[in-house]
């Protein structure tokens, strides 16, 4: 059963270890992860799967990195000092694995130990007050159509509706990366308009709205949030869900959006 969804970002900024004293400007965001993780909490989950990838996406497949433990790696960022660890839900992989047989949409098999930001940033944030018996299945969006995105959300609610474990699910990605002068891809009038649809179809719970957005808005944006937020929004299609917006801000250029949908 799902008990939690939200959706994150994963700017490694957001780790004080790595962003020094740019987190400040970054304290809207950690407060609204502050709440998360407490709600994250009090839902008890057993697993959490998390859907986010900056290294391991295919072009033409979705997966599931299975490996016997993990650890976040934050190497890259010079931070050697944050631990993490984590171990993974073999049973609900193997659900999703023998599903996926079944399904016409490509879908593989990947094995690396190794957390990249995208899943270690969230997990960092909002995992670290859980029980350590609780597991994780790591799933990488691809390159497929958007409609792929969400009818394999839709196979994933399947699966987990299907389990008797309590599963969270946390989607993460950052917004535009074009919303200043001073943002790492420079500054794009689409920026802003890209982030402003994403919100709307949150408030709205509308999968339309993320559907119909215009493809090279989303390119010249250079966002990383729509694949994860299609497969959310599959997964969360048909249930009675508010989502609640905690926190939008983005004081260097980069849209950083947290977002709770409550089930009831």
């Amino acid at each position: 059963m799902i008990t939690f969804a939200a959706f994150t970002p994963h700017s490694p900024l957001l780790l004080e270890t790595i962003g020094k004293e740019n987190t400040k400007a970054l304290q809207a965001t950690l407060d609204a992860m502050h709440q998360l993780s407490e709600e994250l909490y009090a839902s008890r989950p057993e697993v959490i799967l998390t859907i986010s990838t900056h290294r391991g996406a295919h072009k033409d497949a979705f997966s599931i990195n299975m490996h016997d433990e993990y650890f976040v790696d934050f190497q890259e960022f010079g931070d050697h000092g944050t631990q993490g660890e984590f171990a993974p839900d073999i049973e609900l992989m193997t659900q999703i694995q023998r599903r996926m047989r079944n399904e016409t949409i490509p879908f593989t098999l990947d094995s690396d130990a190794s957390l990249d930001y995208g899943v270690g940033i969230p997990l960092t944030l909002l995992a670290k007050t859980l029980p350590i018996t609780h597991t994780i299945v790591p799933i990488a969006y691809s390159f497929l159509p958007s409609k792929s995105h969400v009818e394999f959300g839709r196979i994933l609610k399947d699966v987990c509706m299907a389990s008797s474990k309590r599963i969270a699910i946390i989607a993460s990605g950052d917004l535009s990366h074009t919303l200043s002068s001073d943002a790492p891809a420079g500054f794009h009038p689409s920026g802003e308009e890209v982030d402003t649809a994403i919100v709307k179809s949150i408030e709205n719970m509308s999968l339309s709205q993320l559907l119909s957005m215009d493809e090279t808005m989303l390119e010249t944006s250079q966002e990383c949030a729509h694949r994860p937020l299609l497969i959310l929004f599959g997964i969360l299609e048909k249930m009675p869900v508010r989502p609640e917006i905690l926190s939008y801000e983005h004081p260097f250029g980069v849209g950083q959006l947290v977002t709770q949908f409550h089930l009831s």
